[in-house]
């Protein structure tokens, strides 16, 4: 899962999942721009999306696991992800003339909506995957902000220990442990190791 920062693609033999916080703020700028009353594509965009993902919520709170949505509504599915790319389609041809810089900002938003229309509703099709990354980049946005009020990590080794110990203690917290729980027993030599399945 990532932000469709071009050099992710260079990956080609992995399932790619793009994050939905983004799809979510650049097509409210969009909206921002539109004159009052009209309608809007990327609002349509959004709104698609944001119902998609209060569809996947609904079916695991009703008992579907992360490994099975078999319980979602698939006609309202359906539905959703119709309005999400008729909306993407219709800003793509809106904005086709790029007659300003605004315009073709736009207009790379609706054809990115369109190119990895897979990419971004993909927590629809495999639970696992979550309708953002946030939590991945609030663990990486962490290192910067240690480096910058404390002034440490100076050295890659220091980065590299830290990032280390960061990770272990978010995947243990992500598994239910505790993060005081996690370090005592890694200090016993007794790590914890999540169950993959």
């Amino acid at each position: 899962m990532h932000d469709a920062w071009a050099p992710y693609d260079t990956y080609p033999a992995l399932t790619h999942a793009l994050g939905n916080a983004h799809a979510l703020r650049e097509p409210h700028a969009v909206t921002d721009t539109t004159p009052r009353g009209r309608w809007c594509w990327s609002q349509q965009s959004a709104d698609a999306l944001r119902e998609m993902n209060q569809l996947v919520k609904d079916a695991l709170a009703a008992g579907d696991t992360h490994d099975d949505l078999g319980g979602i509504d698939a006609a309202a599915l359906t539905a959703a992800i119709h309005r999400y790319r008729s909306a993407a389609l219709l800003g793509r041809e809106a904005t086709s003339a790029r007659t300003s810089k605004l315009m073709a900002e736009h207009h790379a938003l609706a054809r990115r909506l369109i190119d990895r229309q897979d990419d971004y509703p993909r927590f629809t099709t495999d639970p696992r995957v979550p309708f953002d990354n946030n939590a991945a980049e609030r663990e990486v946005r962490m290192v910067k902000l240690r480096q910058k009020v404390s002034g440490c990590l100076r050295t890659l080794t220091g980065a590299q220990q830290f990032r280390a110990i960061r990770s272990y203690l978010a995947t243990a917290a992500k598994h239910g442990t505790h993060f005081f729980a996690a370090l005592t027993t890694l200090a016993e030599d007794r790590p914890c190791l999540p169950t993959i399945t």
